[in-house]
């Protein structure tokens, strides 16, 4: 028996979320769809030019645990914030939907990251992230109880951006490993891939990561490949098992020769897409470790990330168990 079903570990990101239109992106040089790092300058500059925001407690990893703790799983998280208020909010947030989170925080400068999220009439959002004290989290921040009794450890691909998280990820799998649990991975968007496709890749390869999440375009990016079927099939002989994500047509997933399909969910409106993605991998591994098939296991993806694109804001506002268990799936 394990202590937790899912850790997870990444940038800890208060988010900071706006509505705007495409103008506004073009007139402050944004890149509509990514996660575009900045500097503190630029950071100030955006949060000034900013209509009416909400502020909720984000990054990638924090809304995958957030996820599997509102199915009802057992999560944990690694990640790093300062003592200051975007801190204590972020720790309040993530610990108040049940995720175990014990990472000290940083008694000085940088502060706790934030992103300002620029959310466009099409439900696209448009990230623009001050990592702050997120580039000061490495090896000593890895709790090695808590890896060695988790089932899945679970980490972004933007961990890759600030350079002492990989001595992190790779402590973490070394004891993942030799306690024979499983290492997942999200190559958390294009732009990221194209700047370590070699290090992902490597990762794949050499085992250090079993199980890896993407969406179609990041899959395309990762084998430099127009051919969506090829780059299914390159991920079937790089890791164990993949979980690809295509918008409205639902998801694939990977597994040797095997692939199975499985439809989105019905969604009302797009409101805000921040988190899909994330909300899909806790689905997904929340199912995966309670020994779901693979098709159960994406359907509880698609229905996790379904349900926060219908809303504003990266973690579910409703208790997705009972959403969960109201469409019997659990």
């Amino acid at each position: 028996m394990t202590k937790y079903d899912v850790l997870t570990i990444g940038n800890a990101i208060v988010d900071i979320i706006a509505r705007c239109d495409d103008s506004f992106l073009v007139e402050n040089g944004i890149i509509k769809g990514a996660m575009n790092l900045i500097n503190a300058d630029r950071a100030e500059l955006l949060y000034s030019r900013m209509g009416p925001a909400v502020e909720a407690s984000g990054g990638s990893a924090g809304n995958t645990a957030a996820g599997v703790a509102s199915f009802g799983g057992r999560a944990a998280y690694f990640g790093k914030i300062a003592s200051d208020q975007l801190g204590e909010i972020f720790t309040h947030d993530i610990r108040a939907q049940g995720v175990h989170f014990q990472t000290k925080p940083l008694e000085s400068l940088p502060p706790t990251a934030r992103s300002m999220i620029f959310v466009t009439e099409d439900g696209e959002r448009s990230m623009n992230t001050y990592l702050g004290a997120c580039v000061e989290l490495g090896p000593e921040d890895v709790e090695e109880d808590v890896v060695a009794q988790s089932q899945v450890t679970y980490f972004e691909g933007y961990l890759w951006d600030p350079p002492r998280a990989k001595d992190a990820i790779r402590e973490a799998a070394r004891i993942a490993h030799a306690n024979g649990r499983e290492m997942a991975m999200t190559l958390s968007d294009s732009f990221c891939v194209h700047r370590y496709r070699d290090e992902f890749l490597d990762l794949m390869r050499s085992g250090t990561v079993d199980i890896v999440f993407a969406n179609r375009q990041e899959a395309l990016a990762l084998y430099e490949t127009e051919d969506f079927d090829l780059a299914l099939d390159s991920l079937a002989k790089d890791c164990k098992l993949a979980a690809v994500t295509l918008s409205e047509e639902g998801s694939v997933i990977v597994r040797g020769a095997e692939r199975v399909r499985v439809g989105a969910s019905v969604i009302k409106e797009v409101v805000d897409t921040t988190g899909a993605g994330d909300l899909y991998a806790a689905g997904f591994l929340f199912g995966y470790t309670a020994g779901r098939s693979l098709e159960d296991c994406s359907r509880l993806g698609n229905l996790a990330a379904g349900i926060v694109i219908g809303q504003i804001g990266p973690r579910p506002m409703v208790s997705l168990a009972t959403v969960a268990k109201e469409a019997d799936l659990v």
